[in-house]
């Protein structure tokens, strides 16, 4: 690894983040708002079907807590799950797929960028805690201890990647390199893959395709990380909309 990438990471990385006080804020941050709202739907839902149960008109907080969590199964879910895809890129069969042949859950999102795929690989190509951030909500990131500095240019150095290697999310963690194809698609073990398709000489279209393994793992995922990771996603390929975009000279007014 050069060492400009060694000197970032060894920069980001304070004794802090990686200790138990480190820990416990980083999970704090990223599953407190799924944990509370799961709570309350849960009691919402039971004290509603209890009264139901019971003959009784349910208390309107519970009524009103229990039809959010309708609204947000029947319509809000299917939204964030496939955010900015077309009618048929969630049934489209992308790179990366064959490594969760039976996922347990599965989201397609995807961004319109109005420059070519040379000028937009670069960007994906960097991403990582050590190298150019995760274009996404730093300040956020940062208050659960991952020092992220998201990168405003491309750097040459941080081009290349090795299947094995980590994609660090934080300091003290990260995710391996399932595929690493230059041009084309960008792959996680345990987050999905990131592929371009050209639309034309100068659009292209970058799709997010997240596939988790079956049983309790999917499970857990889909209560406490569906909706931070759906957040911090969308963010991810706005940024690197944005960049490319303007890299390329055709960022909107």
């Amino acid at each position: 690894m050069p060492s400009t990438m060694v000197s970032k990471r060894d920069q980001f990385a304070a004794p802090e983040d990686t200790g138990l006080f480190g820990a416990v804020r980083g999970i704090g941050v990223m599953l407190g708002g799924s944990l509370a709202l799961n709570i309350v739907a849960a009691a919402s839902v039971l004290a509603t079907v209890r009264a139901v149960a019971q003959g009784r008109k349910p208390h309107r907080v519970a009524f009103a807590g229990t039809l959010a969590t309708l609204v947000y199964a029947l319509r809000v879910r299917p939204w964030l799950l496939a955010w900015g895809a077309t009618e048929d890129e969630p049934q489209k069969s992308l790179p990366g797929d064959e490594l969760v042949s039976d996922p347990g859950n599965e989201s397609t999102r995807a961004v319109t960028i109005e420059a070519p795929v040379e000028e937009v690989w670069p960007w994906l190509a960097q991403i990582g805690q050590d190298r150019g951030g995760f274009y996404s909500y730093e300040w956020l990131e940062n208050l659960a201890g991952c020092r992220m500095r998201n990168a405003d240019r491309i750097h040459p150095e941080w081009q290349e990647r090795e299947v094995g290697e980590t994609v660090f999310l934080h300091p003290a963690n990260g995710l391996k390199v399932a595929l690493f194809e230059p041009k084309r698609v960008l792959a996680l073990k345990g987050w999905g893959a990131f592929v371009l398709e050209p639309l034309d000489e100068r659009r292209t279209r970058l799709i997010a395709r997240g596939r988790g393994q079956p049983g309790l793992a999917s499970v857990v995922y889909t209560l406490l990380l569906e909706i931070p990771h759906f957040i911090m996603e969308r963010k991810m390929l706005l940024g690197i909309k944005e960049r490319a975009e303007r890299a390329a000279g055709t960022a909107s007014a």
